[in-house]
């Protein structure tokens, strides 16, 4: 297993392209960059009024955004992630070797109705509160840790005590923008551990640092996304415009 901090080096390696960006949409939920092909990379969930950058980025090589992953303001990391995104999920091979999923509930709990039969019963550590995952409760002996926690969540700081005991660890890849990610993954090195979301880079390389699975998303249908993301869709982009695929690494 590698350096966890070296994602940022491979990331930036992969972005360092002079791809024009055509458009940058900073949704409530998701933002979205379009170049040859479209990247996610989910919103910071605060509000601000004074971006000095807002207006200026069509245009832009991806490597001049793709720099900002590095920064630790979350907007500007959040757009980066998304150029970055943009550039490898539309050149990756990996799509066309995963397992389209398709749900039987809720679009965004189709990786967890995937991994059910093998997580039934398990000590389940899940990064990130995800909307309706309650109805998992009693399938297995699950803990939510989250960055801003709700009643039933436990606060990030568990993770340092949590993850080292789970026996199957679901991270979202918002963790690499947010920088959480190099020591999350450390901590669950023993587990089994699943890297999803709609911000999760589609890269054969996150095998080295210890993901044992990919559960990210492709691109069915590119207007009903843009204009889901631009109306304030969360959940909803899974009805109208992506469709989460698992590849075992």
């Amino acid at each position: 297993m590698v350096n966890s901090k070296e994602i940022y080096d491979l990331l930036l390696d992969y972005g360092n392209t002079n791809t024009s960006i055509k458009e940058i949409l900073i949704g409530l939920t998701w933002t979205l960059c379009e170049t040859e092909s479209i990247g996610l990379c989910m919103s910071p969930g605060t509000v601000t009024r004074t971006l000095p950058w807002s207006g200026t980025l069509v245009n832009k090589p991806v490597k001049e955004l793709a720099s900002w992953l590095r920064s630790w303001n979350s907007f500007e990391a959040t757009v980066g992630m998304a150029a970055i995104n943009a550039e490898i999920n539309g050149r990756s091979p990996l799509p066309t070797q995963a397992e389209p999923l398709s749900p039987y509930g809720p679009g965004n709990l189709a990786v967890f109705e995937y991994f059910l039969p093998m997580i039934r019963g398990k000590k389940v550590a899940i990064i990130g509160r995800y909307p309706r995952l309650s109805r998992y409760e009693n399938e297995m002996e699950m803990t939510v840790i989250e960055r801003q926690p709700g009643a039933d969540d436990l606060p990030d700081t568990a993770s340092e005590y949590l993850l080292p005991e789970a026996e199957w660890v679901f991270l979202t890849a918002t963790s690499i923008a947010n920088k959480t990610f190099p020591r999350l993954v450390e901590l669950a090195k023993d587990s089994q551990l699943v890297l999803m979301g709609p911000t999760m880079p589609w890269l054969a390389d996150l095998k080295e640092f210890g993901i044992n699975y990919l559960a990210g998303v492709t691109v069915s249908n590119t207007e009903a996304l843009r204009q889901t993301v631009a109306e304030g869709g969360g959940v909803r982009i899974f009805e109208t415009g992506v469709q989460y695929q698992v590849l075992k690494l």
